[in-house]
């Protein structure tokens, strides 16, 4: 298992701070797990399989990304 930072959570999904805190906040995106007083990461695969079902989303549905 690997922790990753929020600029390389970023990085993956392309996604701003401020999103992902708000996906958070909705219940639709994984949560950090806390590594001190101001200091939290995010479990890879966990942020891989939210990747991956955008995925499986956008073929479910026939969209196309561009």
């Amino acid at each position: 298992m690997r922790l990753i930072k929020l600029a390389k959570v970023m990085d993956n999904t392309g996604l701003s701070r401020s999103t992902i805190y708000k996906y958070i906040s909705d219940g639709s995106f994984p949560k950090p797990v806390s590594l001190g007083v101001r200091n939290v990461a995010w479990v890879e695969s966990e942020v891989e399989d939210w990747i991956l079902e955008r995925i499986r989303e956008r073929d479910d549905y026939g969209l196309t990304a561009y």
